[in-house]
């Protein structure tokens, strides 16, 4: 709960919201919670009202009037776009004669990438967790729940008494390398031959590869895009979530942290790799193709992703959700966290004794999955 010198308010729009007061809360290291980036998936039409997704922006000022925390949150009637899936609680509560939705999510629409979700300056996390809690309960809400959020956010939600839930994605994390043959010199020759084939292979089929970023992306690229986009959607899940505007909006207003790879055939652009730039991390988001190339996936979204993260000296590249198939390209398997508040007793017991078990079996897998990994052990020949 908010103690008594704070108060707490909900925005149908981050723009209501100052993005200095904003960004003096969520910080710089993560593109996917700034004003900026909140701003364009609203504007751009992309998680409105009318998609299911009603922004409730969170709130939190002290006595003086001053923003001291806030949380991107939505009011959402269903469970898309999130990735962390409770499709079957919903399906649960609603045969027993509950009513799951609406619900309130606190994350950052359509993006599956790990970050802080409790952004605060001057207030603990729990207290704004528990204000949170109070909010759902005022709206008279089934749920709130916090995707992909960071561990000390996860900490603070377990503290103030959400339940805990874990999943897996795959990151490849920067050893310091110099260059990417220093990279592949760390791997087992097996799977370094493997990735200089796939690479040779993409690379001497005739397509040019180009890195754009912020201003240097024009309306030609991002429409070559989005067809990408609206294709490799259309394929997968039926819908595309991001509207044309979105990734002229992107463009504008996150400048040089927009990082699109893009390959050419001739003057075609056929395929491309939409990434952001954090302080920590590349960010690999949206991906999509035009035609049949050899490992042209891998090139743009993995291996580029990697050369461009040892060139600017970044710790990691995440790369999206799900893909056993990158721990054989240097992602490993990582945690990633979220936290549940659910209202109605016998479901949270239900969903707390789920998780207790779900945790227990996803550290088990990658754990199994973690002997996989194609790096040298200790004494193995280069």
């Amino acid at each position: 709960m908010p103690d008594v010198s704070s108060s707490l308010t909900l925005h149908p729009a981050i723009g209501d919201i100052a993005g200095a007061d904003w960004d003096a809360c969520a910080g710089v290291g993560n593109p996917f919670v700034s004003h900026a980036f909140l701003s364009a998936v609203e504007d751009s039409g992309s998680a409105t009202a009318r998609t299911g997704w009603l922004p409730q922006h969170a709130v939190l000022r002290d006595a003086a009037g001053r923003v001291t925390a806030v949380a991107p949150m939505y009011a959402k009637a269903h469970s898309y776009g999130e990735y962390v899936f409770d499709h079957a609680w919903a399906e649960a509560f609603e045969r027993a004669g509950g009513h799951y939705y609406p619900k309130l999510q606190v994350a950052s629409p359509f993006s599956p990438v790990p970050g802080p979700r409790l952004l605060v300056r001057g207030v603990e996390k729990p207290v704004l967790a528990g204000a949170l809690v109070q909010a759902c309960e005022e709206l008279s809400l089934s749920s709130v729940h916090a995707t992909f959020c960071d561990a000390d956010d996860w900490a603070a939600f377990g503290s103030a008494g959400w339940l805990q839930r874990l999943g897996t994605q795959f990151h490849w994390e920067n050893a310091g390398y110099a260059d990417f043959d220093a990279f592949l010199a760390a791997l087992n020759a097996r799977k370094r031959k493997s990735i200089r084939r796939e690479r040779r292979e993409a690379q001497t089929c005739g397509l040019e590869f180009v890195t754009l970023r912020g201003s240097e992306i024009g309306r030609a690229e991002w429409d070559a895009f989005y067809a990408f986009y609206m294709a490799t959607s259309d394929r997968k899940w039926g819908s595309a979530y991001l509207t044309r505007r979105f990734f002229t909006l992107l463009g504008q207003r996150l400048g040089d942290a927009v990082v699109l790879m893009l390959a050419r055939n001739g003057r075609e652009w056929v395929a491309g790799a939409l990434n952001l730039l954090g302080s920590e991390a590349l960010y690999g988001r949206n991906w999509g193709c035009r035609g049949d190339w050899p490992f042209l996936h891998f090139e743009l979204c993995y291996y580029r992703a990697i050369e461009f993260a040892i060139a600017a000296g970044l710790p990691r590249v995440e790369a999206g959700a799900q893909g056993e198939h990158k721990i054989q390209r240097g992602y490993l398997p990582k945690p990633t966290y979220s936290a549940h508040w659910i209202a109605h007793t016998g479901l949270r017991r239900a969903v707390a004794q789920f998780l207790e078990h779900e945790r227990v079996e996803k550290q088990a897998q990658m754990e199994a999955l973690s002997v996989l990994s194609p790096f040298r052990q200790e004494g193995e020949n280069r």
